[in-house]
């Protein structure tokens, strides 16, 4: 394990019966990483999260947090991490502030540092205003922000999220996007969830898992290198056959997508591209660099066919 993991997980397997929901996973967490956990409903993405707050007991496999082993010493473990898990575990009948107050009770925070915990958590998590009303009367993006102030209450250094945003409006979202990149700051972070444009937002590190194994693992800029097709899709307001575009000499494979749009594989550079386009008075619009969406690249990972990207 490495002496700068927060989380070290090595070999983790979770059987259901005869079903294994994670299989053989291993992966390591460091000090200011938010790491995207990403994968299909169905991955193993909430079993690997409950196994890895504590909540579930893994088949095989050690799991560390901050160094200490979860599973010979879970209560010493645990006091470095903040879970949010998918369904937030509120009371909604208490006010925020009763709430919060119990959950430092819970984290066995000492009575004299509750109120300045409780306020902290508040104050980082945007619900300064918002102390005395019932949960149940909070939307539905506030409650979201209770359920990560509970879990950072006790300054944990590790704090686990998963599938925060679900349910969330467009400006809900943002706002737990960017808390969740604020937090970042002086947290590791694991934000397990399916929606790829989310962790591209917020995230330094991803991995995907699909069927319960890991099938993809990179920081970020691995992930949008991806991206890069060598392909370059080019607009001619006179276009001319395919047969003619091929006969440029410049061009290894087209493909057209409707009239006057296609995609191409060059042989050469996109400005001699563009100047044999120019030249032949084709009417050119536009030459860009072909992109894999990132919808794309999570498709082709989960279903097989990453070897293609």
């Amino acid at each position: 394990m490495s002496s700068q993991a927060l989380i070290s997980v090595n070999n983790l397997v979770r059987y259901y019966g005869d079903y294994c929901a994670v299989d053989n996973i291993s992966f390591e967490l460091a000090a200011g990483d938010i790491l995207g956990f990403l994968g299909p409903n169905g991955a193993g993405k909430s079993t690997t999260m409950q196994m890895l707050s504590g909540n579930l007991a893994p088949t095989e496999g050690e799991i560390h947090i901050n160094g200490i082993d979860l599973l010979d010493k879970p209560g010493a473990a645990k006091t470095a991490l903040g879970y949010l898990p998918e369904v937030p575990p509120l009371y909604k009948e208490m006010s925020v502030d009763e709430y919060l107050r119990y959950c430092a009770v819970l984290r066995r925070i000492k009575k004299a540092g509750i109120k300045d915990a409780v306020a902290l958590a508040k104050q980082r998590c945007g619900l300064a205003g918002v102390g005395r009303r019932l949960i149940g009367n909070l939307s539905k993006g506030f409650q979201q922000r209770v359920g990560i102030a509970q879990a950072i209450l006790h300054s944990p250094q590790v704090i686990i999220l998963d599938e925060p945003t679900v349910g969330l409006d467009p400006i809900q979202i943002r706002e737990i996007r960017d808390l969740i990149t604020e937090l970042g700051k002086s947290h590791g972070i694991i934000l397990s969830t399916h929606i790829l444009p989310e962790v591209a937002s917020v995230c330094n590190r991803v991995q995907i898992i699909n069927e319960g194994r890991l099938v993809y693992a990179s920081d970020m800029k691995g992930l949008l290198e991806q991206q890069t097709t060598g392909k370059y899709e080019i607009s001619l307001a006179r276009p001319p056959s395919v047969d003619e575009i091929r006969a440029s000499g410049l061009i290894d494979q087209v493909e057209q997508l409707d009239a006057g749009r296609f995609i191409v594989n060059i042989s050469t550079t996109a400005d001699e591209l563009a100047r044999v386009a120019v030249n032949n008075d084709w009417g050119l619009c536009k030459l860009v660099a072909h992109e894999h969406s990132l919808e794309q690249i999570f498709v082709n990972l989960t279903l097989g066919d990453g070897e293609n990207l």
